[in-house]
């Protein structure tokens, strides 16, 4: 398919252009809520199969737990009891000492599984949304890649996948967090109810001021993503047209813009710092304060016989830990926001329906079919009521070349991507072979149309994994004759390891032509009985044109011939040539009959005109109009 410029709103054949973001407005929020059970049940369904390996690790969690619990009870009795009455007892503090010992191991092996578990788990699980996230994008309908920026798309999904990896890594810590918060709530109580009350009186004031830093906090979170946001993508915008800037010396009015990026991103990652950091100084406060009411309280309590001294050491190590989880709950919480929001934009990916797949009973295109294609009354195009293709029918007899040539817009493009059934059309029907598209498999189908594009799109990879990337199981003989029918043997040979030369990516480290011809050379290889050319030689030198006519000829021999060229002069030698207008065909035949009907198609040629691209509107109009009167 031709490509499009992303700043236009539409081209002229009515397809939409992908949306370009013009404002942070336009990106999806980052948080969402805190919960949803509809996302959590989506995203459980890849953590499911691997559930068991999730109950072991809140297992491990839970005795963990159980351990941070149980040390300070194991000093409060050593203390209480191996100390009594001002004397040391060896035996209870033996006791103590295994016990504490045999606790640190415990403690241990529990924090080893649960790390070693969570973590290879959510690798599992981050891998696994990724391949299947991967294996529908290559399947999505592409009426959906028109309408989206897919570098934008993926980068946001590598983001919204590794949150959910982050999400899954914390939530079995959550367990516990909970557990360990209401264990030393009961412990406290357990110890000595009162003091424990008073200890726990510093609660509400933690809760108060919560309630009024969590709305700000979270305002002034979602403004430095949203910045950092603007500043990367200004960033790659500079980097990737670093060409064009140099060129129109653009850097320090680029720097300028992006220097403002930057300082918006730096003021609201200070302000989102501030709020972050404002909680650590009030939890340590509060945890200094309820230190204090311990030794201050319980001291007394200690002096006046009530209170053992080992609760009381007890009761300090127990603070001391309290608001721990309370901070790690807090940071889990923003976790969840930004999990939530990503699996929302995961889920929309792998809900994107595929709108072209085969039907049940497809049948498999045979190899010894004839290569014909037809368009029977076919009506088609890629907005509601705007249609690109009108009633349009035409045969290509087997090993014919036929040339589709109009201007921008015409339907030429829209026509090659419909024998490939990238599309499927509104009405009428697109035959090869003498059957339906829609009556046969994707893949077979795909194995008897090769396309070459205007603008060939090399993969990372040597010269030879390229050249048989239709063709996997073809051979290093059948690589090289095709490359040499193409013409792209001898400059394949002075590459600096000939075909086991690594490509750059897409082929950077090559001209266009000669990325142009290392796809004829594929198509070569795939052997497909029908080649569609969608304008191959449109942005190529002369003298490159000049090989790739000659590859033309071999190219095609034997072979159905579908070719797409705005330059008139590329078309002479095909054996029909259809005119496109408007969706509509006005004439068809051979270079001498269309010229001889001196209609549209020789008029145009006789106006010197290298391409229909070169024609304005204005003019086209009126020769369409003149053609018509005569």
């Amino acid at each position: 398919m031709s490509t499009q410029n992303d700043d236009e709103k539409e081209d002229t054949s009515g397809r939409p252009t992908k949306a370009v973001v013009g404002s942070h407005r336009d990106e999806e929020e980052v948080f969402g809520k805190a919960y949803d059970p509809r996302i959590v049940r989506r995203i459980w369904s890849f953590v499911k199969p691997y559930q068991g390996r999730i109950f072991i690790s809140v297992a491990a969690v839970l005795v963990f737990t159980l351990t941070q619990l149980a040390i300070p009870l194991v000093i409060r009795y050593a203390i209480d009891h191996g100390m009594a009455a001002g004397r040391l007892d060896r035996s209870v503090m033996i006791s103590a000492t295994g016990a504490f010992a045999v606790i640190i191991l415990i403690n241990y092996a529990a924090s080893y599984v649960q790390e070693s578990v969570v973590g290879k788990v959510a690798e599992n699980v981050l891998s696994d949304l990724r391949r299947a996230m991967f294996s529908h994008l290559q399947r999505v309908s592409l009426s959906f890649m028109d309408k989206t920026e897919v570098g934008r798309l993926m980068s946001r999904l590598q983001g919204d996948v590794n949150s959910m990896q982050e999400f899954l890594e914390t939530s079995v810590m959550s367990v516990g967090d909970i557990v360990l918060l209401f264990g030393i709530v009961s412990v406290l109580l357990w110890l000595d109810f009162r003091l424990g009350l008073l200890t726990l009186s510093t609660m509400p004031v933690l809760f108060i001021v919560r309630l009024f830093w969590l709305p700000r906090a979270k305002v002034a979170f979602m403004a430095a993503h949203e910045t950092n946001s603007i500043a990367n993508g200004a960033l790659a915008e500079g980097i990737h047209g670093v060409r064009t800037v140099q060129s129109l010396e653009r850097q320090h009015v680029n720097f300028d813009l992006y220097d403002e990026k930057v300082l918006a991103n730096l003021r609201a990652h200070l302000r989102s710092a501030k709020y972050a950091q404002v909680m650590v100084p009030i939890v340590d406060t509060l945890t200094g304060v309820a230190m204090a009411t311990v030794i201050v309280v319980g001291g007394s309590m200690v002096l006046s016989h009530s209170l053992d001294v080992g609760i009381m050491v007890a009761f300090l190590f127990y603070i001391q830990r309290f608001f721990d989880p309370i901070r790690s709950l807090t940071m889990q919480y923003s976790v969840m926001q930004r999990a939530m929001a990503s699996g929302q934009r995961i889920s929309e990916v792998l809900d994107v329906p595929v709108d072209v797949s085969d039907k049940d009973g497809a049948v498999k295109l045979s190899r010894d079919m004839d290569g014909s294609v037809e368009f029977r009354n076919v009506t088609f195009g890629y907005r509601q009521n705007l249609p690109v293709l009108k009633n349009v029918s035409f045969r290509v007899n087997p090993g014919e070349t036929v040339a589709l040539v109009g201007p921008t817009g015409s339907g030429k493009s829209s026509s090659m991507a419909l024998v490939h059934r990238f599309y499927d059309v509104w009405s009428g029907q697109v035959l090869v072979g003498g059957h339906d598209v829609r009556d046969l498999t994707q893949d077979s189908l795909g194995e008897q149309v090769a396309m070459v594009l205007q603008e060939p799109f090399l993969f990372s990879g040597s010269v030879l994994e390229n050249i048989r990337y239709h063709k996997t199981v073809a051979t290093r003989e059948e690589v090289v004759r095709a490359a040499q029918a193409v013409g792209a043997h001898d400059f394949i040979e002075h590459l600096p390891n000939g075909y086991d030369t690594e490509l750059e990516q897409r082929g950077g480290n090559l001209s266009l032509g000669q990325r142009q011809l290392i796809s004829f050379a594929r198509a070569l290889v795939a052997d497909a009985k029908i080649l569609v050319l969608d304008e191959a030689t449109a942005s190529i030198d002369s003298y490159t044109e000049m090989l790739i006519q000659k590859a033309l000829v071999k190219l095609l021999e034997g072979r159905t011939g579908l070719v797409i060229a705005h330059r008139l002069a590329t078309i002479r030698g095909a054996d029909r040539i259809i005119v496109l207008q408007n969706g509509e065909i006005v004439e068809s035949g051979n270079h001498e009959q269309l010229m001889e009907r001196k209609g549209l198609y020789a008029r145009l040629y006789n106006m010197n005109y290298a391409s229909f691209d070169d024609i304005s509107e204005g003019e086209l109009e009126l020769d369409a109009a003149v053609g018509k009167a005569t």
